[in-house]
């Protein structure tokens, strides 16, 4: 039993820090994912929503120091009782996203591994069950180290983690793992393989036949029965392929002018999910950024998914001198993890992505 819960307390801590860490790479794109848990539609607790960032550094934060305390094995009643209490609230919000279909993406691992909800649920599940293996164990978790070593470990880990939080949100995530990472093409993303597998629907046929409904089921096909057609009822029970990029669009009065900007061989994106929550401070610097990219030969526009209204007053303020185009909101905070941030794209390829912090580090050729 030593060595059995001696094996589990390695794989759960590794699994715990590597899951936190992932998350503490972007806690902005997990703070997305919790504001989605606490919208209306999911748990209707939309009092939780402006202090998601925060909440999302802390339990990255704690997760990965429950994973390190666990491997030395200090504060033995903490940690598991932490771990219990946190596999606990995270299992049934996965079972929840998954039985009601609410969230289709946990975000445990953020865009680094995607799990569908049921297979987070499994995920959880197993969890648990080493968890409460290592409490039956318990006795057998004991520190690694000499009560000194264990200290600086656990001191170097908190300033790692703090530090390592400050710079991401103060710039970029060190590791990308989205689909519009510096050196991916967004058309490229947007194509889907000819062997790609395609989606799988299943058609509740209903008649009415001798006067008593019939439900017959099949895959597409109409079935041939001897009575009144009533209705169709139609369930998607496989998931067909879905490319990195969707759902991207570059709109202006309804038109779409993603296929032609994506051409462009000098294309600067300034882009704004949201201008209400924008720091608005930088702009006076983008003014300057983007008038050098364009006296270089640079197509710059504006993206946000914030009303022409707004745009147009942001723009007059600033005196801009590009057009801003809408799109999807959920694309954007996809694209870059910055309100403003920017790209310099080579028909649709992405040559830089900067946070607004990072401006300076532009280059125009």
């Amino acid at each position: 039993m030593k060595y059995v819960i001696g094996v589990v307390r390695i794989f759960v801590g590794v699994l715990f820090i590597i899951s936190g860490f992932i998350k503490l790479n972007d806690p902005v794109g997990f703070s997305f994912k919790l504001e989605e848990y606490f919208s209306p539609g999911v748990l209707n607790m939309p009092f939780f929503e402006p202090h998601a960032l925060t909440i999302s550094l802390v339990v990255v934060i704690f997760e990965v120091l429950l994973g390190v305390f666990l491997i030395l094995g200090i504060l033995r009643k903490f940690t598991l009782w932490s771990l219990l209490l946190m596999i606990v609230f995270f299992t049934f919000l996965t079972f929840y996203s998954a039985y009601f279909n609410k969230v289709t993406d946990c975000g445990c691992f953020g865009d680094a591994i995607k799990l569908t909800p049921w297979e987070s649920f499994s995920k959880d599940v197993v969890l648990l069950i080493l968890i409460l293996l290592l409490f039956y164990g318990k006795e057998y978790i004991t520190p690694l180290f000499r009560a000194f070593i264990n200290k600086v470990l656990v001191a170097i880990s908190i300033v790692g983690c703090i530090g390592y939080a400050y710079y991401v949100l103060n710039h970029l995530p060190v590791i990308d793992f989205r689909p519009y990472e510096i050196g991916k093409n967004i058309e490229e993303g947007m194509g889907i393989p000819e062997d790609a597998p395609k989606p799988v629907y299943e058609y509740s046929w209903k008649f009415k036949v001798n006067g008593e409904e019939q439900v017959i089921v099949t895959n597409g096909d109409y079935p041939t029965v001897d009575g009144e057609f009533v209705g169709v009822e139609t369930e998607e029970i496989q998931k067909g392929y879905e490319p990195p990029v969707h759902d991207f669009t570059i709109e202006q009065e309804g038109e779409d002018f993603a296929a032609s900007l994506l051409q462009e061989t000098k294309l600067v994106m300034v882009i704004a999910y949201d201008l209400r929550k924008a720091n608005m401070e930088v702009f006076s610097e983008l003014k300057k950024v983007t008038d050098k990219a364009m006296e270089r030969g640079y197509k710059v526009i504006g993206m946000s998914a914030s009303g022409p209204e707004q745009t147009q007053v942001l723009k007059q303020e600033y005196n801009l001198g590009f057009e801003f185009y809408f799109t999807d909101q959920t694309t954007l905070k996809t694209i870059v993890r910055s309100n403003p941030g920017v790209l310099v794209l080579e028909k649709g390829t992405i040559k830089q992505k900067v946070h607004h912090n990072d401006l300076e580090a532009l280059t125009f050729e």
